[in-house]
């Protein structure tokens, strides 16, 4: 087998068996699997991982920074494979105008001004971008997003823009030192959303809840995630492509 052949192999086992305890959860949770999207984090990676995921059958790919992002958005591109790309990283506005009209859904959109700042370019491109509001549910320092007294404004805000189309929120917990403990940040981030989307003009788009990676995206889902964000567990350790 040569080593195309194995890495092939080797991702597309490791996503069955993320889609495996992904079932496992929805089952325990009453929902149906299909309610779930899974997001291959390929960040770090070189291109031909996301090529290989992508033959593997892994639809939607995410990357973490513009500027991984758009060479492997053109590298897969001339190979002719068009999986569904997830910016899921801080995005700069000065990398707004890099990747207009590239994205499947934004994730990180952490502020006003950089949801205004897309809807703007999308504009001047005739394009409608799709994008998540990006909740510090947590109240972390570390990490960006708005905190759960702002996103609910915010939101109605962003819903009045014409450059993009608010789909849902995204959140990440704090990473677990015992199991369970990130439970109560997402059922918090499930309330928020469930609050926002009570208050939807357009409540059928505003449908996504993006939370969940590798080491709690179970968790997540029995909080009613329909996004899980999972890189380790299928491209496995980063350590070795760090620059």
């Amino acid at each position: 087998m040569s080593d195309s052949e194995q890495l092939y192999e080797t991702l597309r086992s490791n996503a069955d068996k993320v889609r495996s305890k992904i079932a496992d959860a929805c089952k325990s949770a009453g929902r149906d699997p299909g309610e779930v999207t899974l997001v291959g984090v390929s960040k770090v990676f070189p291109a031909e991982y996301a090529e290989a995921a992508f033959k593997g059958g892994l639809k939607d790919l995410g990357e973490n920074r513009v500027q991984e992002l758009v060479p492997k958005i053109e590298t897969l591109d001339s190979l002719g494979l068009h999986p569904n790309w997830h910016l899921i990283g801080t995005l700069q506005r000065n990398k707004v105008k890099y990747i207009i009209g590239k994205t499947y859904l934004i994730h990180s959109v952490n502020t006003l001004e950089l949801a205004n700042e897309i809807s703007k370019r999308s504009e001047a491109s005739g394009v409608v971008t799709d994008i998540l509001l990006q909740g510090n549910i947590s109240g972390e320092e570390s990490k960006h997003g708005f905190t759960p007294g702002e996103i609910e404004r915010a939101a109605q805000e962003v819903f009045d823009l014409n450059g993009v189309r608010l789909r849902g929120i995204m959140t990440m917990a704090p990473i677990e030192t015992e199991p369970g403990q990130a439970r109560p940040v997402f059922e918090a981030t499930r309330k928020i959303y469930e609050k926002i989307k009570a208050n939807a003009r357009e409540a059928s788009s505003f449908n996504i809840l993006s939370m969940g990676m590798s080491g709690d995206y179970t968790e997540a889902i029995l909080e009613g995630s329909t996004c899980v964000r999972v890189g380790t567990a299928i491209f496995g350790n980063r350590n070795a492509y760090k620059a």
